[in-house]
């Protein structure tokens, strides 16, 4: 049975990611970070997916590195923007080459574990704003890691990214389509005890919902 290494957020694409790799009979292992993220209880939700998957799943400490990656509402002591997903002002949420980092430790599992693909969720309505989500990225990280493991990977070890070219609204269509329990998601980047409904993820959020014509599960603390 074929392997996959997936990285798992806890947040609406990484685990419609993993459910969607799990249709297709991939063994699965499912590695999230502890980066220092300020909404932190992402990590709950990812094992939560992992449970409901009977996947194997590891939470990767990187919280040492935090103090490295100033600058970001995700891991700074600076707000966290409002409006939409898309716009200017969510560059402040930009965690420096984080997908490059935790890619990276993927493929070192995928090597040591002879697995046949990296997966990650990233979308099409990543690209405006973060720069590690973009095709070219993509391509460019998977030839690297053909150069980096050569020689002691399984054969045809890749890098997938199957929404790269997707909205978020297309991405929710699919997860229906596999019974995703997207109440068990968390996407909020303010990290309360509830989706704060406000910030770029929560709007980008709501709006997939509406456009994919799927009830929204979630409980936001503006409604």
């Amino acid at each position: 049975m074929s392997k996959a290494i997936a990285l798992l957020s806890g947040g609406l694409d990484s685990v419609t990611l993993a459910y969607h790799l799990a249709a297709q009979g991939y063994t699965l292992h499912l590695l999230s970070f502890d980066y220092g993220q300020r909404h932190k209880q992402e990590l709950e939700y990812a094992a939560k997916c992992a449970a409901a998957l009977s996947a194997q799943h590891d939470i990767i400490d990187l919280s040492a590195i935090t103090p490295l990656l100033s600058g970001s509402a995700l891991t700074d002591d600076i707000a966290v923007p409002e409006g939409h997903y898309a716009a200017p002002n969510m560059r402040v949420t930009v965690v420096p080459n984080r997908n490059a980092i935790m890619l990276a430790v993927a493929y070192a599992a995928a090597v040591a574990e002879g697995a046949d693909m990296v997966a990650t969720g990233v979308h099409a309505g990543d690209h405006p704003i973060y720069p590690d989500c973009r095709p070219e990225f993509i391509t460019a990280f998977d030839l690297m890691e053909r150069y980096a493991t050569d020689g002691y990977a399984a054969d045809g070890l890749h890098l997938y990214a199957p929404f790269v070219n997707m909205s978020k609204a297309e991405i929710v269509a699919l997860g229906a389509s596999l019974f995703v329990p997207y109440e068990d998601t968390w996407s909020c980047y303010k990290g309360g005890v509830a989706h704060c409904g406000v910030c770029g993820t929560c709007v980008e959020r709501r709006e997939a919902f509406q456009l994919a014509g799927v009830t929204d599960p979630t409980r936001y603390m503006s409604e």
